[in-house]
């Protein structure tokens, strides 16, 4: 008796190799079968609509924060008449030396404007290659320190500066008393949410008045020629930062990610909460515990629960381009520039889920902004007051 194996035709082999040509054959009729071709089309159709969804929805967390921001900034200069461009300011930052109000100038306004960009610009660089170096040494309590310092100022002082040119202007009967309570709790209860713990909104709110009260310091205090180098200075700073190998804010980015650790929430506006501290024990809950620098990163949030992350100074710039149309007591303006931006910051999101990388997120909306601006301030703008003057309707 041999050792011969007869097989039918069609019948599985026995051994390895039968074995192999099974599988084969099933992953051959699995692939010409109508029904399952069908549920894997079905399967990412569904998978892109998902990915559809919560692309939009993650827009609209940025936009819906950026619009909120740069309307309080709006409303605050048409109605408070200090930020308006009538109202000259008396005393400007001291990072802007050269000024129409200083011995300390070239005479002319552009080349005042260049010089002080390019000192605030370098004073941008040192601060946040410091920043970047403190967190590359892992001193955590330092930074925490520096952020709640500025959070205190921003909160208290600033607040206090705000809400008394409110009382002015509306002449409200108010004592020091009352604002002092007012700014105390007011100060108090956004240091807990921004640096400890709080509701998810009420942190995004604190965040939101924080970004619009130094964008208004910015277009009351800096002069006019300034501000806009700034504007543009800064875009290209952001774009070097983010986008240079050895970039500062890139580096920052980076080394977070590699130690899977949070940016700090004073200085990203994040759409979903981005780390809390355990008030008994000081357990970790969605992020890594300030109390504890060397304990481990938690992240036990799902991928669609952590949201999109913007920084602060985005939404700083952003109000601080919209404040100033707002100053020059024109409407179309204005709109002209708040549209400009949110074209921007889409097309940024856009490129954004195209590159699946950190993207600076000023370039964009700032030149387009400028690019609006001037356009509707010096095109637009006279052709329609001449065409109101003569009574010309299209």
């Amino acid at each position: 008796m041999d050792d011969t194996v007869v097989v039918r035709p069609g019948a599985p082999i026995p051994g390895e190799n039968g074995q192999a040509q099974v599988r084969n054959r099933r992953m051959e009729q699995s692939s010409s079968d109508p029904r399952t071709t069908r549920d894997n089309e079905g399967e990412v159709d569904a998978e892109e609509q998902e990915n559809l969804k919560y692309g939009a929805k993650h827009v609209m967390m940025l936009i819906i924060p950026v619009s909120l921001c740069m309307i309080l900034v709006i409303i605050t200069i048409r109605v408070v008449t200090l930020y308006e461009a009538a109202s000259k300011p008396t005393v400007y930052l001291v990072y802007t030396p050269f000024n129409d109000q200083n011995d300390l100038t070239t005479g002319s306004p552009i080349s005042d404007g260049v010089i002080n960009m390019l000192i605030v610009i370098a004073i941008v660089i040192v601060m946040t290659c410091f920043l970047v170096l403190l967190y590359k040494c892992r001193c955590y309590k330092v930074i925490h320190g520096w952020l709640f310092l500025s959070s205190l100022i921003l909160l208290f002082m600033f607040t206090f500066l705000y809400l008394n040119e409110v009382v002015i202007r509306f002449n409200l009967a108010m004592d020091y008393i009352t604002i002092a309570l007012v700014v105390w709790n007011f100060g108090i209860m956004g240091i807990i949410s921004i640096h400890w713990k709080g509701p998810l909104l009420l942190q995004q709110a604190y965040l939101l008045i924080i970004s619009a009260l130094m964008a208004l310091v910015f277009i009351r205090h800096l002069p006019e020629w300034t501000l806009w180098f700034i504007l543009g200075g800064i875009a290209i700073y952001d774009l070097f930062a983010v986008l240079c190998p050895k970039g500062p804010l890139r580096i920052l980015v980076e080394t977070a990610e590699a130690r899977n650790e949070p940016i700090f929430p004073a200085l990203i506006y994040s759409s979903t909460m981005m780390w809390t501290v355990g008030m008994a024990d000081g357990e970790p809950v969605g992020g890594y515990n300030p109390l504890n620098s060397n304990a481990p990163p938690v992240d036990n949030q799902p991928p669609e629960e952590q949201g999109v992350k913007l920084g602060l100074g985005d939404f700083i710039f952003y109000s601080v381009l919209v404040g100033k149309a707002a100053t020059a007591d024109d409407w179309n303006t204005v709109i002209a520039c708040f549209f400009a931006i949110l074209i921007g910051l889409c097309l940024t999101l856009l490129i954004l889920a195209i590159v699946k990388k950190a993207l600076p997120a000023l370039p964009i909306s700032i030149f387009a902004g400028i690019v609006f601006y001037a356009c509707t301030r010096f095109c637009i703008k006279p052709m329609c007051d001449q065409m109101a003057l003569h009574q010309v309707y299209l």
